[in-house]
């Protein structure tokens, strides 16, 4: 491939820091938001499973139905994206799931728990896969990782944000008639769908779209996203379908697995586990203690993958970020306070900083499988996005 000129390669470095500064914040708010509002029943956990006459078995069943809607319509969802555009589609997650999120205040058992969380499955459904193919187009392939980097930090911070902001709104409990877990959900949810009213407006399709892109910036991004479409068309895209029947995919979706259910585990009864340890009902203050692990998850994210890259040994540190983290959880049960918290530090950390680290095994996977040339996939763009 021909070098680039001098002067085309500092309009693609302006381009992207301009993209990166207009788009990134943005897509970390949402992310932000979805993450908070799939994961706010745990603070509620107590108070809403006794108001709305939830078992402990309901609740767990019903915290895990989100992800059977959400599961199977994420790559419908993306391919709907893709004909009818980000920008209208993006705007239509944020806002379904954040009224489906604030409803959840009418909670009057299990039934309707079973339904509402089904329900916010499919309406959150193909969110994250959608940001991932967002950024294909507008990053190429080389400055992405940068941008996945950062987005990833959006679960510790919906945490960091989200623990005391639930804490404060449980609070508001007999305000107007409601109780604070009602509080909890229609704010949060409202707040969801305002800001995907905002992106509606916010976000722009493709770079030829985007008004604040200088022209030759735009032209510049638009030709480099170009060249590495042209370059993938001839090497040829590997199908959804012969990938998983490799076993190392088999492997690799199985280890996946596992580490999500390892993290919704720590999401759904860490404020609990924390009320517990400091002999509290969830307010505000477990919020800010609850806080705390995701702070460290936040630092980890930031500082193991980076850690890896350098050391050049992303797969045994990712075994050992897991093992600690496995670690901690099992700590955690029946030690004292202090000891017990600086645990679910350790799990938190662990297992949201080895996220970034899992995801250069099956990528580098893939992309042996594209070079070798095999059938297009069946999504338009003939790419296979990960969720």
């Amino acid at each position: 491939m021909q070098a680039e000129r001098p002067d085309t390669t500092a309009t693609l470095d302006s381009a992207f820091r301009l993209t990166r500064r207009r788009l990134v914040p943005f897509l970390l708010l949402m992310y932000v938001l979805a993450f908070l509002d799939r994961a706010n029943i745990g603070f509620a956990k107590q108070a809403f499973q006794a108001s709305a006459g939830i078992s402990d078995a309901a609740y767990a069943l019903g915290a895990g139905l989100f992800f059977l809607t959400y599961a199977l319509l994420e790559v419908p969802s993306n391919l709907i994206m893709h004909r009818i555009g980000a920008r209208l589609w993006m705007a239509r997650i944020m806002v379904t799931w954040g009224l489906i999120s604030a409803a959840m205040m009418f909670t009057s058992g299990e039934a309707s728990f079973y339904l509402l969380r089904l329900l916010l499955g499919a309406a959150e459904a193909g969110f994250f896969p959608g940001v991932i193919l967002y950024l294909t187009y507008w990053f190429p392939q080389a400055r992405r990782g940068q941008v996945m980097g950062l987005f990833y930090f959006g679960a510790p911070l919906a945490f960091i944000i989200g623990s005391p902001l639930s804490g404060l709104l449980l609070e508001l409990h007999g305000t107007h008639g409601l109780q604070g877990w009602q509080w909890m959900f229609l704010i949060e949810g409202l707040l969801a769908s305002v800001v995907g009213v905002w992106a509606f407006f916010y976000l722009d399709d493709k770079p030829r779209d985007a008004s604040w892109l200088p022209e030759a910036e735009k032209q510049a991004l638009t030709a480099a996203l170009a060249r590495e479409e042209a370059n993938k068309a001839g090497h040829g895209h590997a199908s959804l379908a012969t990938l998983l029947v490799q076993p190392s995919m088999m492997l690799f979706l199985g280890i996946y697995f596992l580490i999500q259910m390892s993290v919704y585990g720590v999401v759904f009864y860490l404020p609990t586990q924390v009320a517990a340890l400091l002999g509290k009902k969830v307010g505000l203050e477990v919020g800010l203690v609850a806080a705390v692990p995701w702070l460290c998850a936040l630092a980890a994210t930031f500082l193991v993958p980076r850690l890896a890259d350098r050391q050049g040994n992303h797969r045994t540190l990712a075994a050992a970020v897991l093992a600690l983290s496995g670690l901690g959880i099992a700590v955690s049960a029946g030690s004292p306070p202090v000891i017990a918290l600086a645990a679910l530090c350790c799990a938190a950390a662990g297992f949201i900083a080895v996220q970034p680290l899992f995801w250069t095994f099956p990528t580098a996977h893939l992309g042996g499988i594209a070079a070798a040339g095999a059938s297009p996939s069946s999504t338009p763009s003939g790419r296979w996005v990960a969720s």
